[in-house]
């Protein structure tokens, strides 16, 4: 089959409820965006509520990522999320999507010790959390997981750059990709994840125009996160995004909306409203009927 024939069309009539589900999102369609120079879009959710949002705006994919150690759970790095947890996150973004192709990260201890562990543990995300991707960090050392999986039937999405899970080797979290060694290094991982069968590969914080190499030198897709408009896509936290996060952003990150200032301020009304009891209001609550009142001698306010 050639590559151009990839299609992103539904087969089938369309009932009841499908009837209005769009154009599903898939691995291989995300190639032919790629084919077809039509941006990628991708966004980091990890609740039902905000994937259910984005998925009705329309964007590609929605990444479970382990970063939500860090933004769900206020640990300092993505590192001490576990399995249960990322497949119960996923498992409540999984009902939110209809549209947007959903991959789960691979917690840090899921895939690093043994190959076979490994590829159980994508297949629980598959099996039981409705997963239909799964991404992992790392370059030729992958290699041979990556096929593993692929030939398990997972579609896999690489990751390198600046790799959260490699936090205390890196140093801290530093653009990577800096030196001719590193730019070697990192065309070199980028091409063994390609021909080790990954669909599509992250670069993260790394030089604008070695991600424009590495995109132009591979036929997968690119998703960048630091790493310039060159990529084929790109994907921001959700909550980075609409500055919902307690530190201050990247360099990379784009404020789309000040939703932690709007939540304030409901709070800050809410609280004064229940303190001057204002709220809730007679017409906000409920009354037994007219005759229970007579009954029970109950006399209450403004009842209409």
């Amino acid at each position: 089959m050639s590559l151009t024939t990839f299609s992103t069309e539904r087969t089938g009539p369309r009932v009841g409820r499908d009837a209005d589900v769009p154009t599903k999102v898939t691995a291989p369609s995300l190639l032919q965006k790629k084919l077809l120079r039509q941006p990628i879009t991708a966004v980091t959710a990890y609740d039902y509520a905000s994937a259910r949002l984005v998925d009705e705006a329309g964007l590609d994919v929605v990444l479970v990522g382990d970063s939500l150690a860090m933004v769900m759970q206020g640990h300092e790095n993505t590192l001490a999320v576990t399995m249960d947890e990322m497949l119960l996150y996923t498992r409540g973004v999984r009902r939110a999507l209809r549209r947007a192709l959903l991959v789960a990260d691979m917690p840090f201890g899921s895939y690093q010790t043994d190959d076979r562990e490994g590829v159980a543990n994508a297949v629980r995300f598959v099996k039981e959390a409705g997963a239909e991707a799964v991404k992992l960090e790392g370059g030729r050392e992958r290699k041979d997981l990556v096929r593993r999986m692929v030939d398990a039937e997972i579609p896999v999405m690489g990751h390198l750059g600046l790799t959260p899970q490699s936090v205390h080797r890196m140093g801290g979290y530093k653009v990577q990709g800096k030196t001719m060694e590193a730019i070697d290094e990192l065309r070199t991982d980028a091409l063994a994840l390609e021909n080790a069968g990954c669909f599509a590969l992250v670069l993260e914080g790394v030089p604008r125009e070695l991600a424009r190499i590495v995109t132009e030198e591979l036929t997968i897709p690119t998703i960048g996160i630091g790493a310039g408009p060159d990529c084929n896509g790109q994907i921001l936290v959700l909550h980075d995004m609409m500055a919902m996060t307690f530190s201050p952003p990247a360099k990379f990150v784009r404020r789309y909306a000040d939703v932690a200032g709007l939540m304030r301020k409901a709070l800050a009304e809410y609280r004064q409203d229940v303190e001057a009891r204002t709220f809730p209001s007679d017409a906000e609550s409920y009354h037994l009927s007219r005759e229970m009142r007579g009954l029970m001698g109950v006399q209450t306010e403004a009842v209409g």
